[in-house]
């Protein structure tokens, strides 16, 4: 029963891609939703997303290998690119199949998917790259980080939609905890602001069709009418804590927990019961050794559509009971929008630092308050307060739940 430490962080966000110029947007409510300028979206009634604005894939990863990717998988090397960077070490004094990579994308290279069906039906089936298939499979994140660093440990993609990246980063807690691997590459990327994508989430009803950005993702907020698709990557190093204090490592925070759950009640509606979340939760929290009192802050999958806010609100009710009320609970998804298989990670970043720094995110844009959702949202703007025990909730279509507890560091 080893310790497990995050000692690097790595990201590309719509709010950001470094970890202070996203931690500082986050503290201060800036959100990175605008009109969608990767394509045309006249013929759509959604126009709004969370597109990455300060990547360039090519100045970040080089020509040849920039090609050689789909956008999630650029998203997802680059972030790793600065995790590994971050935590001041190439792991090169351990034995490279102790050193893993397990990754998380819900969709993984639809701009690929798209781009090459088009050349298809145009052009016939030559003319499709030799590079599709390797480019739109969503393990190649991993298998791309691995290669590039030389980590022959365990290597996986975990795909349950939202809940991916959460997914990856729990079986990663777990590798190194149960003394399978020292130290692990975990996190999520996804890139789906596409025509496909948009056209399949508006039709199933998923998506807001504001046309302001500020009542777009508006998580918890009584006016709430889907969510709103963002983009992006999130990597983390987790150490087994004596490595990491032996070569004298910065620590952000400990996990000490995950919970998983199915709600095995609908393909992408949550059960109304909130069971799923809340056994999540539950676990997490059994296996952290943590009890419910003492739980300072709660990352909310919140996506800012009515079913999942109602549901996770209602997890929490009665998980905590009384202490519900006390415990401050925000959705970065009014900012980030929501970033998919990637959101996981990005979340629980927010979350190490919430740890490290006793800063509690705003849940942003908040204005109208919703009877049935009425619990601490953070909705006044960044909160400084001790936060020593942190959760993160994922939520994923086809009743994927996991939460993550993260604690601060104490040797």
């Amino acid at each position: 029963m080893r310790r497990v430490v995050i000692t690097g962080m790595g990201l590309v966000t719509p709010v950001g891609s470094t970890v202070e110029k996203f931690w500082s947007n986050i503290q201060e409510g800036k959100h990175g939703i605008r009109e969608i300028e990767a394509f045309d979206t006249s013929e759509f009634d959604v126009k709004l997303a969370a597109e990455v604005k300060d990547f360039d894939p090519v100045d970040r990863l080089g020509k040849r290998e920039a090609r050689r990717m789909d956008r999630y998988c650029q998203f997802a090397v680059a972030a790793a690119q600065d995790a590994m960077a971050d935590c001041g070490t190439d792991f090169k004094d351990l034995d490279p199949y102790r050193v893993g990579v397990i990754t998380g994308s819900g969709i993984g290279g639809l701009t690929t998917i798209e781009n090459e069906h088009t050349k298809y039906m145009e052009k016939g089936w030559k003319r499709l790259s030799a590079l599709f298939i390797p480019m739109m499979i969503s393990n190649m994140g991993a298998g791309n980080i691995s290669i590039q660093y030389g980590f022959k440990g365990t290597n996986f993609t975990a795909v349950t939609a939202c809940a991916s990246s959460a997914h990856a980063i729990g079986e990663a807690y777990r590798q190194i905890k149960y003394d399978y691997l020292d130290a692990c590459v975990s996190g999520g990327s996804e890139a789906t602001i596409t025509k496909f994508a948009l056209a399949g989430f508006v039709n199933m009803g998923a998506l807001c069709k504001s046309t302001d950005p500020d009542r777009a993702s508006i998580p918890f907020d009584k006016e709430r009418c889907g969510f709103v698709m963002g983009e992006g990557g999130a990597m983390l190093v987790l150490e087994e804590l004596e490595h990491a204090k032996a070569r004298g490592a910065k620590i952000y925070a400990e996990i000490v927990g995950c919970g998983e759950t199915g709600d095995a009640y609908h393909i992408t509606s949550p059960d109304p019961t909130g069971e799923g979340p809340r056994k999540a939760m539950e676990f997490a929290l059994r296996e952290a050794g943590v009890s419910t009192g003492e739980v300072d802050y709660i990352n909310a999958h919140g996506t800012s559509t009515g079913p999942n806010d109602r549901t996770e609100t209602m997890a929490v009710k009665e998980l905590f009971g009384d202490a519900a009320n006390k415990i401050a609970m925000s959705s970065t998804k009014s900012m980030t929008g929501h970033l998919l298989g990637a959101a996981g990670a990005v979340e629980s970043i927010i979350c190490a630092l919430a740890v490290r720094d006793d800063i509690v995110p705003p849940t942003a844009n908040f204005r109208v308050r919703d009877e049935e959702c009425d619990l601490d949202y953070v909705t006044e703007g960044a909160r400084k307060q001790t936060v020593d025990v942190a959760l993160s909730n994922s939520l994923g279509f086809g009743g994927h739940n996991a939460a993550l507890c993260f604690k601060k560091y104490q040797d």
